[in-house]
């Protein structure tokens, strides 16, 4: 009963996406007395990962090493589950191998879970598969050819073969034995991967401009990275036995390209020409659209678990 009212209430938020933040503060305020009227065992989270788990380049900030926000998706997810307790230590820039071992004096992310926690989301790959590099390297290469891709054939082989899908192939089992790691600390948890937002158009039509500088012929290998590193995430959840949040489906036509309160994503540059703060990444208005999708798609989810148990 006590998930099918939280469902309910975060359906309602998604309808009212621009009042989610204020009315998951009353939400969060009212959850610990209803979990103790339901006899709940509560809910102990902790998100791990990279930049698009900590609202980079949004304000406030809380990490400034790690770039991380004080609202996020992970933040949003917090309220809507009411959790007992949560904690994020999700960093920009962060790989797989940060999430496995201590690095740049910064711990293991694993080291954040403890035996009772039953709720773990993971945003990782992207820094592997090389997101920033790629896009410096795309938004480079189009000013000697602006209505070719030569983004596309940069990343090209003598053999014709994709540089970054060979690095996909490298990558799926990194991405499994975060899964496996994570429940080696934390048997009861639930484990999330979520999969990456759609930072260009879905159509892979171009929208060049001064603060999306791609060549015309590279937004459809733009996207087409996106789609496949977000299968080799879909694929390592169901091998390992996590859930996988598409994160793609809902941001279809809120891309940097989009305009006004559509655009979720931001554009690489600002309008002046400088690096935008949150550059490809969700700004506020995509934090509250993705995040209402984030936290419907984990509470269906642990409802389906609680009927149907394994």
């Amino acid at each position: 009963m006590l998930r099918n009212v939280r469902l309910r209430r975060v359906q309602r938020l998604i309808v009212t996406a621009t009042a989610l933040l204020g009315a998951c503060a009353s939400v969060a305020a009212a959850g610990p007395a209803a979990n103790a009227e339901a006899g709940a065992t509560g809910t102990h989270y902790v998100a791990l990962g990279d930049s698009y788990a900590t609202g980079y380049g949004t304000t406030p900030i809380v990490d400034a090493a790690c770039g991380r926000a004080k609202k996020n998706l992970p933040y949003i997810l917090n309220l809507a589950t009411e959790a007992d307790s949560y904690q994020n230590v999700a960093c920009a820039g962060a790989t797989t191998a940060d999430v496995l071992q201590a690095r740049n004096g910064r711990p293991a992310q694993l080291d954040a879970l403890k035996p009772d926690t039953n709720l773990v989301t993971v945003s990782i790959g992207g820094n592997d598969l090389g997101f920033t590099s790629i896009a410096v390297t795309c938004a480079t290469v189009s000013q000697r050819q602006p209505t070719g891709d030569p983004c596309r054939q940069s990343f090209r082989n003598a053999d014709g073969s994709d540089k970054l899908q060979l690095k996909l192939d490298a990558i799926k089992p990194e991405i499994a034995k975060v899964v496996t790691e994570v429940k080696k600390r934390s048997p009861r948890a639930m484990v999330a991967l979520t999969g990456y937002p759609s930072l260009v158009p879905d159509s892979g039509q171009s929208c060049r401009s001064a603060q999306v500088p791609f060549a015309d012929g590279d937004f459809a290998y733009l996207r087409d990275t996106t789609v496949r590193l977000n299968r080799a995430i879909a694929e390592q959840a169901r091998n390992t036995g996590a859930k996988y949040i598409d994160l793609y489906t809902p941001s279809i036509g809120h891309d940097m390209c989009a305009t006004g309160y559509r655009r979720w994503i931001e554009p690489l540059l600002t309008e002046q020409g400088s690096i935008a703060p949150a550059a490809a990444h969700p700004n506020s208005q995509g934090i509250l659209g993705l995040g209402s999708a984030f936290a419907l798609a984990i509470l269906e989810y642990q409802k389906t678990r609680i009927v149907n148990p394994a």
